[in-house]
C-alpha cells in the first residue's frame, strides 16, 4: 500500500529557508493552456516531417521536460520533426486534451493517466517514469490531525488529480467524507493555478492544500506544516496508442531526450535546476526563487522508473473514493522502447 509519510520531509527540507525571502509561485496566471513550437535542424528519415503535440505542467516535478526543451534535447533528437508544446494547469486538463485528440504525448500525474487509460479503452500507454515524491498535504499549524479539518476547506489542483485523490483517501481513512461537489465533512475545492492555493493559504481562506512542489514548500514557509507527504510516482510520460503505432521512431526520440534530461539531473544537479527554472520562467512567466528551488528539488526523485507498485495503489485509492470504476491496469505500460534505450546507455532497465 502507498502510505503517506506523516509529518514528513518538507518541514525538514525548508527549515533553512524559513528565514529567507519568499518565492514567486510558478503557476500559469490564467489556468488556460499556452502553446509554443520548435523544430529540429537534423535530417529526417526521408518521410514527411511529423508534428508532435506534447503537453506538460509548469511544475518543477516536470523538470525533465523543461530541461529537454531548454537544453535543446528534444529539438536535436527529433531532427526534422516538429515539437509543439502546450502548458496546462492540471493533469486532468492534459488527459482531457489527450482524449479529445489534441495531444499525442504528455507529462502527467498517475491518476489522470489511469483515468485516460481506462476512458480510452486502453489506448493510452505509460512509456516512462519521470519523477517520484514532491507532493504534500500542508495545513495550518493549528491542525493537529484529520479531525481538525472537519468543517474546513482545503484546496487541490483539480478534481481527480493525484493530490486530490490523496487527500480524499486520507480523510476517508480517518472517517471523514467528501463529495465531488464540495460537500461532506471537509470541503475540497479545486483551485487553479496552484499558486492561488498558496495565496489562499497565506490569507487564511483555507485550512490547507494538497499540492506538488514547490507550492507545498511555499506553504510551509508561510507557517504551515506537513500533514502527510506522497512518496510514490508523481510524474510519468504517456502516449496515445495511435501515435505510438504510427510514429514509434518519434516516440523513441522523445524518450531519448527525456533520458538525457534525467542524466543531467543526476550528473549536474545545479545545472539541471538552473535549466529547469529558466524554462519554467519562460513557460509561466515566473521562476522559483533561489531561496526555495534547492529545497523544492530535494523533495523529488527524478527517475525513468514509473514505480508500477505505487500506480496500483493510486488506482486502489481512487476507486475507494469513487473517482475510478476499476483498478484493472492490465496493459497500461509499454516500457520496451525506454528499456531498449536504457540498455544501450548502460543504465538500469525499469519494470512494469
Amino acid at each position: 500500500m502507498r502510505r503517506p509519510y506523516l509529518g514528513a520531509s518538507v518541514g525538514a527540507v525548508v527549515a533553512g529557508a524559513l528565514l529567507l525571502a519568499g518565492c514567486s509561485s510558478s503557476g500559469s496566471g490564467s489556468g488556460s493552456p499556452s502553446s509554443s513550437s520548435s523544430s529540429g535542424s537534423g535530417s529526417g528519415s526521408g518521410s514527411s516531417p511529423v508534428t508532435v503535440r506534447l503537453g506538460l505542467l509548469a511544475n518543477i516535478t516536470h523538470a525533465p521536460a523543461m530541461i529537454a526543451i531548454q537544453k535543446g534535447y528534444f529539438k536535436k533528437d527529433l531532427g526534422a520533426n516538429k515539437l509543439t508544446t502546450t502548458v496546462y494547469s492540471s493533469g486532468t486538463q492534459e488527459t482531457t486534451a489527450i482524449l479529445a485528440n489534441q495531444l499525442d504525448v504528455a507529462y502527467v500525474g498517475p491518476n489522470p493517466a489511469i483515468d485516460a487509460f481506462q476512458k480510452s479503452g486502453s489506448k493510452v500507454k505509460i512509456i516512462s517514469g519521470v519523477a517520484t515524491g514532491g507532493a504534500s498535504m500542508v495545513v495550518k499549524s493549528s491542525v493537529g490531525g484529520a479531525a481538525d479539518l472537519k468543517g474546513k476547506t482545503v484546496d487541490t489542483p483539480s478534481l481527480g488529480n493525484t493530490q486530490d485523490v490523496a487527500i480524499r483517501y486520507y480523510l476517508k481513512q480517518h472517517g471523514l467524507n467528501t463529495t465531488t461537489t464540495g460537500g461532506g465533512d471537509v470541503t475540497i475545492k479545486p483551485t487553479k493555478p496552484n499558486s492561488n492555493a498558496v495565496l489562499q493559504f497565506q490569507s487564511g481562506q483555507i485550512a490547507g492544500a494538497s499540492e506538488p512542489s514547490p507550492y507545498d514548500v511555499e506553504m510551509v514557509k508561510a507557517g504551515g506544516k506537513v500533514l502527510f507527504s506522497e512518496p510514490g510516482v508523481t510524474t510519468i510520460m504517456i502516449v496515445t496508442q495511435s501515435f505510438l503505432d504510427a510514429h514509434a521512431d518519434v516516440v523513441n526520440d522523445l524518450l531519448k531526450a527525456n533520458i538525457q534530461a534525467e542524466d543531467l539531473i543526476k550528473s549536474s544537479p545545479s545545472a539541471a535546476q538552473t535549466s529547469a527554472n529558466t524554462e519554467l520562467k519562460s513557460l509561466s512567466g515566473k521562476g522559483i526563487k533561489s531561496s526555495i528551488l534547492p529545497d523544492a528539488w530535494k523533495e523529488i526523485t527524478f527517475t525513468n522508473d514509473p514505480d508500477a507498485s505505487s500506480l496500483t495503489t493510486d488506482a486502489t485509492q481512487a476507486k475507494a473514493v469513487g473517482l475510478l470504476d476499476s483498478t484493472d491496469l492490465s496493459g497500461i505500460f509499454d516500457l520496451a522502447p525506454v528499456n531498449k534505450l536504457l540498455q544501450a546507455a548502460g543504465e538500469s532497465q525499469v519494470k512494469s
